[in-house]
């Protein structure tokens, strides 16, 4: 299942109590051809049907009557039955703490209100990405034998990383939960690929990749930063580091695709 004709297939929990938002959110996704459509209004109507229907995408406003985004998108990960369900949130939040603790679980997206029809056929696509299990293809790597370390603070956001490379045909990767660890790792096995968080405590981003470049056993793996900061000077800071791509939080897996295929390639 690929593509744009493929995105009439899936199908949608939306969480919103407005009824009037309910109806634009619902138009815009029928215009795109969705049509199987559940609702909910609140967070534990919403955490049953999960349950009941496993939608292909939950999508979600920011505040219910008995709780956020995030307290559901935390029960919904907190269940080893829904854990790896795609969120999506639509939402006018300009928080960004709170918005960054939402990218650290694993949302597939964050579209503003007004969202636009381009935006929300994005976050759609990226959905078809992660459910078709489309292997990329690289010239010199057979993808089944990457060795790639995973390296975040937050279980949620590896967790949602193993997912979209295991739809690669990536094997299971090894797991770091800061940069001293994923350095720990280093100095025991080889590895293909490291794709890591900017922000984590004891090693952050930068200084891991900092530490990589100046080793003489593992100077030449290709990293894969990827950091929710959008300003331009941080953005300058991280690629001085030495990284050979920067993507953003939450990430798509076509944009993740095409960035291990300019990287190894």
């Amino acid at each position: 299942m690929n593509g744009l004709n493929a995105i009439e297939h899936l199908t949608i929990l939306l969480v919103e109590p407005s009824e009037v938002q309910q109806k634009l959110i619902i138009k815009a996704l029928n215009v795109m051809g969705v049509s199987k459509i559940e609702t909910a209004i609140t967070m534990q109507a919403a955490f049953e049907k999960v349950v009941q229907y496993a939608p292909d995408l939950v999508i979600s406003s920011m505040y219910l009557s008995d709780g956020t985004a995030d307290d559901l998108l935390q029960k919904i990960r907190g269940n080893e039955a829904t854990e790896n369900q795609p969120f999506m949130l639509i939402s006018s939040e300009r928080n960004k703490k709170y918005l960054e603790q939402l990218r650290q679980s694993g949302v597939l997206a964050i579209l503003p209100k007004p969202f636009t029809a381009e935006a929300i056929t994005r976050a759609l696509k990226a959905t078809l990405d992660l459910i078709s299990e489309e292997e990329v293809e690289l010239d010199h790597f057979d993808v089944t034998l990457l060795r790639v370390l995973v390296v975040d603070d937050s279980r949620f956001a590896r967790k949602h990383i193993i997912r979209v490379l295991a739809g690669m045909g990536i094997p299971e990767p090894v797991e770091a939960e800061n940069g001293k660890e994923a350095i720990a790792h280093l100095d025991e096995q080889s590895f293909d690929l490291i794709v890591t968080d900017y922000n984590m405590p004891e090693m952050d981003g930068r200084e891991l990749t900092e530490t990589v470049r100046k080793s003489n056993a593992y100077s030449h793996i290709p990293i894969l930063m990827v950091s929710s900061e959008a300003n331009d000077t941080h953005l300058a800071n991280i690629a001085q580091a030495g990284v050979d791509a920067i993507c953003d939080k939450p990430f798509e897996p076509a944009t993740v695709r095409d960035l291990l295929y300019k990287i190894m390639s």
